[in-house]
């Protein structure tokens, strides 16, 4: 039998910078425009004076401090890779199997802008090699807190897939492992999450990852956090149809996720302007609901015509009627709640600052975990960003 087909689970920067024009109060009369523009200008300053304070109030100058200019312009590049894996059993006809799609992605490669003002920013970076992808991401960090908020969407059409069953001859299993799709897997994923530092009058959370400040001494805190999952996972297609057979009629996943944890970081700085991070939190996911996309299929049908038993046929043409055969039909969605589970948000980040530019390397991973009735899984997702930024 020739190989199942599966599909994965689950602008550029637009910061407004606005310039102040300024009429010489003697020389020109105050109308109502020139009065309203005052205004807002006004209005900006402000916000932008109280994000200066909220930057560094309670902070320990001996230990962090502000960098004069108050803008960071990053250009960055990413390496990212997201898994999922899903555990599911059944049988056909009286053979047992058991079926664990891996379904992982090649390492992608992005490239991409982030700008902010003292920590509040927006970043978009574009895919150029490897799945087809984009991230969009925002960020807002004070002195003691922090917000992060990453959308990541991407499709895959080589999955890896293992499947142990009787059901497959084994001159045929290692087909199996590695897949060109014809209809490739959609994935889309949010990930949001936000910290409170115990510490922030000594330690920088933003100082190792936006750079937004400056941790001029050692200094750890321990951390408490928060964070929201989103992820669907969309493989309902008909050439797809034998597969949602084997996962048990399921063809599309949705997943939410809300956990809660506390954590520990440490900023080392062995010299002027080298900056070391490590921040680990495991956390209690304490909402875990899923909802599956129930599908019938023909395959059953189709395992009885007499064409599965022409030995005569060759593979291309069993391929195309096969695929051009396969039928689905969406008839049921069912939401299920997993209850309570443990999932781990762990990072790593190297900065290195001169005067008016600085350099970095960080990494993050993220893993989280599902289970219902007999079947499980666990998605994991990780990338590492390298960039280069200017403060102006």
């Amino acid at each position: 039998m020739s190989t199942v087909r599966i599909r994965y689970t689950m602008l550029l920067i637009a910061l407004a910078v606005c310039t102040q024009s300024w009429a010489q109060e003697a020389a020109l009369p105050q109308d109502s425009d020139s009065a309203g523009g005052k205004g807002a200008a006004a209005f900006i300053r402000k916000v932008f004076t109280l994000i200066d304070s909220m930057s560094v109030r309670g902070l320990d100058r001996r230990y962090i401090d502000a960098p004069e200019r108050p803008w960071q312009f990053i250009v960055k590049s990413s390496l990212n890779q997201s898994t999922l894996k899903m555990h599911a059993k059944g049988t056909i006809d009286g053979i047992h199997y058991e079926a664990t799609p891996y379904l992982r992605t090649e390492p992608s490669r992005y490239v991409g802008l982030w700008a902010g003002y003292r920590g509040y920013g927006l970043g978009y970076t574009v895919n150029v090699g490897g799945d087809k992808g984009s991230y969009l991401s925002f960020g807002a960090t004070g002195g003691a807190y922090g917000l992060n908020v990453r959308l990541h969407s991407f499709e895959n059409n080589h999955p890896h897939y293992d499947l142990n069953t009787d059901l497959i001859a084994d001159e045929y299993k290692d087909d199996w492992k590695q897949m060109n799709l014809r209809s490739p897997i959609k994935v889309h994923t949010i990930i949001a999450d936000g910290y409170y530092l115990f510490n922030g009058k000594h330690f920088s959370y933003a100082a190792a990852y936006d750079q937004s400040v400056i941790q001029k001494r050692s200094a750890g805190s321990l951390m408490a956090g928060g964070m929201y999952y989103y992820g669907h996972v969309d493989y309902a297609s008909s050439v797809n149809g034998d597969l949602i057979y084997l996962m048990q009629g399921l063809g599309q996943v949705k997943l939410w996720q809300g956990s809660v944890g506390i954590g520990y970081a440490y900023n080392w700085v062995p010299t002027k302007g080298l900056l070391v991070n490590v921040m680990a939190m495991p956390m209690l996911t304490f909402v875990n609901r899923i909802k599956g996309y129930g599908y019938a299929t023909n395959v059953l049908d189709l395992l009885e015509d007499p064409i599965m038993f022409d030995d005569d046929i060759e593979d291309d043409e069993w391929d195309d009627w096969w695929y051009s055969s396969l039928r689905i039909e969406h008839i049921a969605d069912r939401t299920y709640n997993s209850g309570m589970t443990v999932n781990l948000d762990a990072r790593l980040s190297l900065t290195y600052n001169f005067d008016w530019f600085f350099v970095n390397v960080y990494g993050q991973f993220n893993n989280f975990r599902y289970r219902h009735s007999l079947s499980h899984g666990h998605i994991n997702d990780w990338f590492v960003n390298a960039a280069v930024g200017l403060r102006l």
